[in-house]
């Protein structure tokens, strides 16, 4: 079975980055969730989607 990824929608990225979250793949899931977060039209939605899943990079005291 093959997909179009343009067929594909805010929610369907947003499943995947849960799933994503919940396998310990965070940058993955912020990746989808920023994904989501574009194809969102809501800016508050897109901002609240954003802070769901921040980039795990930015994160780091070294």
């Amino acid at each position: 079975m093959t997909f179009d990824p343009a067929d594909l929608t805010a929610a369907d990225y947003l499943d995947s980055a849960r799933e994503m979250t919940a396998a310990g793949r965070p940058y993955l899931a912020h990746l989808l969730a920023e994904e989501a977060a574009q194809r969102t039209p809501s800016p508050a939605a897109a901002a609240g989607i954003r802070a769901s899943f921040p980039d795990p990079t930015t994160d780091r005291k070294d």
